[in-house]
């Protein structure tokens, strides 16, 4: 199926992707939906972060094939080359960017089998652009400071001139909603630091019972993030961003944190 591909200034996640552990049917499917969507849109590759999806998971076009990348990391890169890059989040933009020439990687395929991958030239260049959207990141991330400065005035410029479009088709760059979540991640990294400072107390009931008010809050916040997105996202309709599964994906991983300091803290504190 095709899917629509994230532009500017539909902001993307600005949370990790998550590694696929689970290779089902929902992840063929979402690799499809990839292929087809580059394949109707003339596109070289694609990162599921440009659909709106969160998995870790990048296909590139190579010639008349597929390369199918799932949890790529970079092990070695070598040389270093400047290059006039555009990418399908910014359209009819390019800017100058300082790659590696050739780099190397390791990734599963669609069966969960470790592959590696060294690529040099075009390649390369496209795969490390792809891969940057898997930290929730774009090329401007990786711009010199004059080169940024001179793609954002050129970005002012273009948004200046579409200022009188409706609200329904205006879509910011940030959301209040960032800010509670944002929230909700400093709390869980607080109740981690308690619990590593509990190791040098002999009694830890009181840090115990501290985790689990945080953890509530944790909870709380959550949950206001959860129905506060999507009554956020009725308001800019246009916004690929505000879908429900970002917005899950966002609550999902957050849960998860917490479950793993909690779970710890319970371990080595709520039992004592």
């Amino acid at each position: 199926m095709v899917r629509t591909v994230i532009q500017y200034p539909t902001s993307l996640s600005v949370e990790y992707a998550t590694d696929v552990r689970v290779f089902d049917e929902k992840l063929f499917s979402l690799i499809d939906d990839l292929e087809d969507t580059i394949k109707e849109n003339n596109l070289d590759g694609l990162a599921a972060y440009q659909i709106g999806n969160y998995f870790n998971v990048i296909v590139l076009k190579d010639g008349d094939e597929f390369i199918e990348i799932i949890n790529p990391r970079l092990i070695g890169h070598s040389g270093s080359v400047i290059t006039e890059e555009t990418t399908a989040y910014y359209p009819n933009r390019s800017a100058r960017i300082e790659r590696f020439e050739s780099v190397s990687i390791v990734y599963q395929d669609r069966n969960g089998e470790d592959r590696t991958l060294k690529a040099d030239g075009d390649l390369a260049i496209l795969l490390q652009r792809k891969i940057d959207y898997t930290f929730g990141a774009t090329f401007i991330h990786k711009m010199s400071k004059e080169e940024k400065k001179r793609f954002e005035n050129g970005l002012s410029a273009k948004t200046d001139t579409t200022k009188n479009q409706t609200q329904n088709d205006y879509c910011p760059r940030t959301f209040f909603r960032d800010k509670i979540l944002l929230v909700s991640n400093i709390l869980t990294v607080l109740l981690a630091l308690i619990f590593v400072i509990s190791f040098f107390f002999d009694d830890t009931s009181m840090l115990w019972h501290l985790q689990l008010y945080g953890a509530a809050g944790v909870v709380g916040l959550d949950i206001f993030y959860f129905f506060y997105a999507q009554y956020e996202g009725k308001k800019y309709v246009s916004c690929d961003s505000c879908q429900l599964g970002n917005i899950v994906g966002s609550v999902a991983i957050s849960l998860f944190r917490l479950s793993i300091v909690m779970g710890l803290s319970y371990y080595f504190l709520g039992s004592v």
